[in-house]
C-alpha cells in the first residue's frame, strides 16, 4: 500500500520540479550599428537650445510633452488641442489600446483557479444492457438533481501559460506605442498642414501684389500706346503677363482649398463646414533650434521603434508558449457538491459528493502540428527582428534626412536673400529706365519676372524651414517633459 502511495505522487513531484521551466529564448539582440553621432550634425548638442529641448532619451514612464509649444503659435497650440480631442484616426488607435488591455487580462486569467458553479438536473431510462441485466429487463426512469462547486488548474510546468501572459503583455504595450507613434504622426501632420496653408498664403499675397503691379503697369502702357508712345506689342505683353500671373494665383487658390480641407479632415471635421482664416507666413517668422542629441537616444524615443522592440518580445515569448505544446501538462480538478433523486433531499448531508483529479496529458501522434507551431512562431520572431532592424535604420535615416534638408534650407535662405535685394533693386532701375524710354517693356518685364521668381523661391524656403524643423521633431520621437 506503501508503493503505491509513492508512486502516485511520483509524478506530482516530478511536476513541482519542472514548474517554472520556460522555453522561451532569449529576446534577439539585432545586429545594428549605432553611430555616435549624426552625419549631418556632428555636433550632438546646442547650448543655444537648452532649456527647450532635453537631448537625454527618456523611459516610457516619462510624460510626453506638447512640443509643438515651442514655435509660440497660438493657433497651432489651438489645432493641435482640436485634434488629439476629435480626430477619429486617433480614437481608433485608442480603441486598439483598449483591446490589448482587455486581451492581457484574460490572458492572466488563466494564472488564477478557475471556480465555477453548477446545478441542474437531469431524467433519463438507461438500457438494461449497461446494467448488466438481460435484455427485456423492466427499466425504469430515473431522475437526478446535482448543485455543486467545481475548480480547475492548470500547473504551468512549462511557463506555458506566463509565456502567453508574457506575450500579450508585450502587445499591449506594443500597442500603447502604437497609439503613440499615432498620436505623434496625427500632430505632425497638423503642424505640416498648418505651415503648408500658412506659406500657400504667403505666395498668394505675394502674387496678389503682383498682379495689382501687372494691372497698373498694363493701364500705363495701354495709355502710353493711345498716346503713341509705345507699340502695340508692349500693350500685348503686359496683358500676357497679367493673366499669367492671374493663372498662377488661381492655382493656388485651389491648392489653399485642397490643405484647407486635409486640415478639417485632421481635426475631425467636414470640410464643408471649415474655415481657416487667412494667415500668411512673415518674413520675420521665427523657428525653435532643435538639437538632434545621440542616435542611442532615438531607439528609445521614437514610438514606433519602441513598438517594434515590443512585438520582438512578443514573438519570442510565443515561441516559449509554442514549444511548451510538446512537453507534458498536468490539469488538477476538483468539485464537490450535493447529488440526489428527490429534489428535496438534494442539500442533506447524506447527498454530499466530491472528486478530485490530477491527469498528467502528453502528445504522442499529433500530425506534426505542434512542430509546425514552432516554426511558425520562430518565422513570426525572425520577421519581427527583421521589422524592429527596419524600424531602427529608418528611424536614423528621418533623422539625417531633415536635418540635411535645414542646412540645405539655411544655406539656401543666405543667397535668397541677397538674391532678393539685387533683384528688386534691378526692377527697380528697369521701371524708370522703361517710363524714360531707356529700356524696351522686354527689359522690364525680365527683371520684374526675376524679382517674382526670387521672391516666391524666399516663401518656398521659409515653409520648408518650417516643414523640416516638424519633420526633425517627429523623426526624433516628439518631446518630453523633463522629469
Amino acid at each position: 500500500m506503501t508503493f503505491l502511495n509513492v508512486s502516485l505522487l511520483t509524478p506530482l513531484a516530478a511536476a513541482l520540479v519542472l514548474a517554472g521551466c520556460s522555453l522561451a529564448p532569449a529576446v534577439p539582440e539585432p545586429d545594428l550599428a549605432v553611430p555616435s553621432a549624426y552625419k549631418e550634425n556632428p555636433v550632438p548638442d546646442i547650448p543655444a537650445a537648452q532649456g527647450l529641448w532635453k537631448p537625454a532619451a527618456p523611459s516610457e514612464a516619462v510624460e510626453r510633452g506638447e512640443w509643438w509649444t515651442v514655435f509660440g503659435d497660438d493657433r497651432l497650440n489651438a489645432l493641435e488641442a482640436q485634434a488629439a480631442q476629435a480626430s477619429p484616426t486617433l480614437a481608433f488607435a485608442a480603441s486598439r489600446v483598449k483591446a490589448a488591455r482587455a486581451q492581457l487580462r484574460v490572458s492572466e486569467a488563466d494564472r488564477i483557479p478557475q471556480v465555477g458553479l453548477q446545478a441542474g438536473g437531469r431524467r433519463a431510462r438507461s438500457a438494461p444492457a449497461t446494467q448488466g441485466l438481460p435484455d427485456g429487463t423492466a427499466m425504469s426512469p430515473g431522475t437526478l438533481w446535482q448543485a455543486g462547486l467545481g475548480v480547475s488548474y492548470e500547473v504551468d510546468l512549462f511557463q506555458r501559460v506566463e509565456n502567453t501572459i508574457n506575450a500579450a503583455k508585450a502587445d499591449a504595450a506594443a500597442v500603447e506605442a502604437s497609439y503613440r507613434s499615432v498620436l505623434l504622426a496625427l500632430q505632425g501632420d497638423v503642424a505640416l498642414t498648418y505651415y503648408a496653408l500658412r506659406t500657400t498664403d504667403a505666395n498668394i499675397a505675394q502674387l496678389d501684389s503682383t498682379v495689382k503691379l501687372r494691372d497698373e503697369t498694363a493701364r500705363l502702357i495701354d495709355k502710353r500706346f493711345q498716346a503713341g508712345d509705345v507699340a502695340e506689342i508692349d500693350v500685348a505683353r503686359s496683358r500676357t503677363e497679367l493673366a499669367t500671373v492671374q493663372a498662377e494665383v488661381a492655382q493656388l487658390r485651389g491648392q489653399r482649398a485642397r490643405l484647407e480641407h486635409s486640415l478639417a479632415l485632421l481635426l475631425g471635421e467636414a470640410p464643408s463646414s471649415f474655415r481657416f482664416e487667412v494667415a500668411p507666413l512673415p518674413d520675420s517668422a521665427s523657428l525653435p533650434v532643435v538639437p538632434a542629441g545621440l542616435p542611442s537616444a532615438l531607439l528609445e524615443r521614437r514610438p514606433d521603434v519602441a513598438a517594434a522592440q515590443l512585438s520582438m518580445q512578443a514573438a519570442t515569448a510565443r515561441v516559449g508558449a509554442a514549444k511548451s505544446a510538446i512537453f507534458p501538462s498536468l490539469a488538477l480538478t476538483a468539485n464537490a457538491g450535493f447529488a440526489s433523486s428527490e429534489l428535496e433531499d438534494l442539500f442533506k448531508r447524506s447527498a454530499r459528493e466530491w472528486l478530485v483529479s490530477a491527469v498528467f496529458s502528453l502528445p504522442i501522434i499529433d500530425g506534426g502540428r505542434n512542430k509546425a507551431a514552432i516554426k511558425f512562431a520562430e518565422a513570426q520572431l525572425d520577421g519581427a527582428v527583421a521589422q524592429y532592424r527596419d524600424a531602427v535604420l529608418q528611424a536614423f535615416a528621418d533623422v539625417e534626412g531633415n536635418l540635411a534638408g535645414l542646412r540645405s534650407a539655411r544655406e539656401q535662405v543666405a543667397y535668397i536673400d541677397n538674391a532678393v535685394g539685387s533683384a528688386r533693386r534691378a526692377a527697380e532701375l528697369a521701371d524708370k529706365r522703361y517710363r524714360a524710354g531707356e529700356d524696351s517693356y522686354f527689359e522690364l518685364m525680365d527683371a520684374q519676372r526675376n524679382l517674382l521668381t526670387v521672391q516666391r523661391q524666399a516663401v518656398q524656403l521659409r515653409g520648408l524651414q518650417a516643414a523640416n524643423t516638424v519633420g526633425l521633431i517627429r523623426s526624433l520621437g516628439g518631446g518630453w517633459n523633463a522629469p
